[in-house]
């Protein structure tokens, strides 16, 4: 997974073309969470984030990542953008 983050880091993405439906940072995120090991997790999610500000399943693996290890800061943080792009402003 961490070749296919460093291939996909070293691609060129065309400004008319869609980013990628599941970014290599984000799967290796999911998997490191799935193996307990939610630091490495975060960093990945992190390194997805970088790219693609915004991006639902990022954030939601970022505030649980951090929350399973312990960093209630980034928790907060994650959770307050994850509020913020799932909370529209009402219409006036």
């Amino acid at each position: 997974m961490r070749e296919a983050a460093t291939r996909e880091d070293a691609t060129e993405k065309a400004a008319v073309t869609p980013g990628p439906l599941a970014p290599a940072h984000e799967l290796t995120g999911d998997l490191l969470a799935a193996l307990g090991r939610p630091a490495e997790a975060l960093a990945e999610y992190r390194a997805t984030l970088a790219k693609e500000p915004g991006r639902y399943r990022s954030l939601a693996g970022a505030v649980a990542a951090a929350r399973a290890s312990g960093d209630r800061t980034a928790e907060a943080a994650y959770a307050a953008q994850l509020a913020k792009l799932t909370n529209p402003r009402p219409t006036p």
